[in-house]
């Protein structure tokens, strides 16, 4: 089977062979923001055209290509829900050189009532769930990044936190941005980031912070980056934790970007493990094998 996990900017497409293992992966900057006119299918065609012509007839697509500005819009299912409940749900798409499926997104609810969603992160969170075994929690960090609960196989319930998109704003568009030069995302400039995250005063005081201790040259505009990052990073690792004490963290995505939220969770107080972006090919083949195919 092929799958593949489309994203906004990104295409990734896996090939899995019967036993789970991935004999082929494609990666190419052609999310669904870099596809012209909405012609999905020619891209498809494009990047994975060979395989297809090699005899793979059943392909699976999760993440925002099943949303409202991708292929074809697919509903959210409510929580819990796991790979049986996704299956039972996938839509097909019309496709002449093989079956297409996709798969819907998940909804819940969080504690004070506000709704959640989320869509491509709940196959990531499954390729690693048989590691959890009767449960544990992930963690998806990216522009709006996933906590995620998992209990017996299935996702019982999550959070979003908006991190990825308000370092990127604070980045390019306040007076912060005036002060800020490219500098290495990782070292002591994040730490301190960290630390300064679990003080007083609450976000909004501690993002002005940057602007006052560069200006008082106690903080270099190189490391100011990474400094904000610390400071947004580490106010999501120390909510998200505080709901769920003393249990390993799962964290799921690209090398770079586990890594630093590993290092965020141990200063604040919490146990991590890593996954790399094989995840979401492994939980693709998981919903796969409840699917109906002709």
């Amino acid at each position: 089977m092929i799958g593949v996990d489309w994203g906004t900017n990104r295409f990734r497409a896996f090939r899995i062979g019967r036993d789970g293992a991935i004999r082929d992966r494609r990666d190419v900057p052609k999310g669904i923001a870099h596809v012209p006119d909405g012609r999905f299918g020619d891209t498809l065609r494009d990047e994975i055209g060979p395989w297809m012509a090699a005899g793979e007839d059943r392909v699976l697509l999760c993440g925002k290509i099943g949303g409202r500005q991708g292929w074809k819009e697919t509903p959210h299912l409510p929580c819990p829900a796991g790979a049986a409940e996704l299956a039972a749900a996938l839509v097909d798409i019309g496709f002449d050189w093989a079956q297409v499926k996709l798969v819907p997104g998940l909804s819940g609810i969080d504690e004070a009532g506000v709704p959640e969603l989320m869509r491509g992160e709940e196959t990531k969170v499954l390729g690693v769930a048989p590691l959890l075994r009767t449960g544990g929690i992930a963690c998806v960090p990216g522009m709006h990044s996933k906590w995620v609960r998992v209990q017996d196989g299935r996702i019982v319930s999550f959070t979003t936190h908006m991190s990825g998109e308000t370092l990127g704003a604070m980045r390019g568009h306040t007076i912060l941005a005036r002060m800020m030069r490219d500098g290495p995302a990782d070292g002591a400039a994040f730490d301190a980031g960290i630390a300064r995250s679990g003080e007083v005063g609450g976000l909004l005081h501690h993002l002005f912070g940057v602007r006052t201790l560069t200006l008082a040259d106690r903080l270099r505009e190189s490391d100011a980056p990474a400094y904000l990052s610390g400071i947004l990073v580490g106010h999501e690792v120390r909510s998200a934790l505080a709901a769920v004490p003393d249990m390993v963290v799962h964290v799921i995505g690209p090398p770079e970007l586990t890594a630093l939220y590993a290092k965020a969770i141990a200063a604040c107080g919490g146990f991590a493990e890593r996954h790399n972006g094989t995840a979401a090919a492994h939980g693709l083949k998981l919903i796969a094998e409840h699917a109906r195919w002709s």
